[in-house]
């Protein structure tokens, strides 16, 4: 006999809230109680459906699998205590179906659901970056054994068979109460299969170790730290098991001349102070190789920019570039010959604060510091 549906036997709708079944439920287990009903079969059965239906409707995740499942959801025992292992058609089927796709991708028929990720680094220089470049790389990888095809065994006919242990799943599943205990098959070590007769080069495995080489394209505008990822390029998992994913780590190295901040680059540039002083034209090379001139106008001071539209750096994945600054540092004259050192110290005795007016300002600041911490 069918179990009657737990709505029904609650009288509440399907979309109810907690609150509508709570009072439904009070009402149904006052009317049937037993102690109202001393001595009546029939009304101690039915006190009996309308605890088992609210016990799992007010309980959301139980309630969940319930609307979606039905009965289904909690045939096989949910109540009962743990044990040994089971297969399909109770809550762990229900439980692969609604989270499988959690923590890396649907649950596989056979276990394994794909061969190991491969994790590697490449070094590349900042040039190379705003260009884009190709790069060799060797990985010590696992691949399918050539000598039995990736099957693990010597024998074409019957190459294994499904694992007695976990039905073929991979894993065994303990049950306590609602939750689900899953760990991997000790038999066949997560495969969901046994090798008959293993092959004599992978001695079962289905793989062998091996290096490879593999060319990966870096694009245009790639940050340092960048994570490239290359689907299927990762090691094999035997016959049957998709393969794993190659990640691929950018690293890019300092540059002696350019410094990047996203899409803008920056080069300082060290100027004479007489340059400084007195104005000059400079020509700085940019990211993409080509000579920009530029015209430091006179009085420019250390930390002064000058901005160039458009050759930054490149922007990953479009056409566009930032901006490249240039950067001022005004460099002190040292090991001055006799005559240099004579020609600043005239220099010296002429100046005043109209060719160095931040200088003179301090200093005037300071004498007004000390004249009022004497007046105090």
């Amino acid at each position: 006999m069918a179990k009657p549906d737990f709505y029904a036997t609650l009288g509440a709708a399907r979309d109810a809230t907690a609150d509508d079944l709570k009072k439904a439920y009070r009402k149904l287990a006052m009317q049937y109680h037993p102690d109202r009903n001393p001595g009546d079969a029939s009304a101690e059965a039915k006190f009996k459906e309308i605890n088992e239906a609210y016990d799992i409707l007010k309980d959301d995740q139980k309630r969940g699998a319930y609307d979606r499942y039905g009965h289904a959801a909690f045939e096989g025992g949910m109540g009962g205590g743990g044990g040994g292992g089971f297969e399909g058609g109770g809550l762990g089927d229900i439980f692969d179906q609604m989270f499988g796709d959690f923590m890396g991708g649907k649950r596989g028929g056979g276990g394994q659901r794909s061969g190991n990720d491969i994790r590697t680094q490449v070094e590349i220089e900042l040039t190379e970056a705003f260009a884009g470049t190709k790069t060799t790389l060797r990985i010590p990888t696992r691949v399918a054994c050539d000598a039995c095809n990736g099957t693990g065994s010597e024998s074409k006919e019957r190459a294994n068979d499904t694992c007695g242990t976990c039905g073929g799943a991979g894993k065994v599943r303990a049950q306590q109460g609602f939750f689900l205990v899953e760990r991997t098959c000790p038999t066949c070590g997560g495969k969901g299969r046994v090798v008959r007769n293993p092959c004599r080069i992978c001695h079962g495995a289905g793989t062998t170790q091996r290096e490879r080489s593999l060319q990966v394209a870096i694009p245009a505008g790639v940050e340092d730290g960048t994570r490239i990822r290359l689907a299927g390029e990762g090691e094999s998992g035997g016959a049957g098991v998709q393969p794993g994913d190659l990640y691929v780590h950018v690293a890019v190295r300092a540059h002696p001349i350019f410094q990047r901040d996203a899409a803008n680059v920056f080069c300082v540039v060290p100027l004479r102070m007489t340059q400084a002083a007195l104005g000059t034209e400079i020509e700085v090379p940019a990211i993409d190789a080509t000579r920009v001139r530029v015209k430091i106008p006179a009085g420019s001071q250390t930390g002064d920019q000058f901005r160039l539209r458009g050759k930054g750096f490149s922007v990953l994945r479009s056409s566009q570039r930032g901006d490249m600054y240039i950067q001022v540092k005004v460099e002190t004259a040292q090991n001055l010959t006799r005559k240099q050192r004579e020609l600043l110290e005239s220099f010296e005795a002429e100046a005043n604060a109209k060719i160095s007016p931040e200088s003179e300002g301090f200093w005037e600041r300071v004498k007004s510091f000390f004249e009022k911490s004497k007046g105090a």
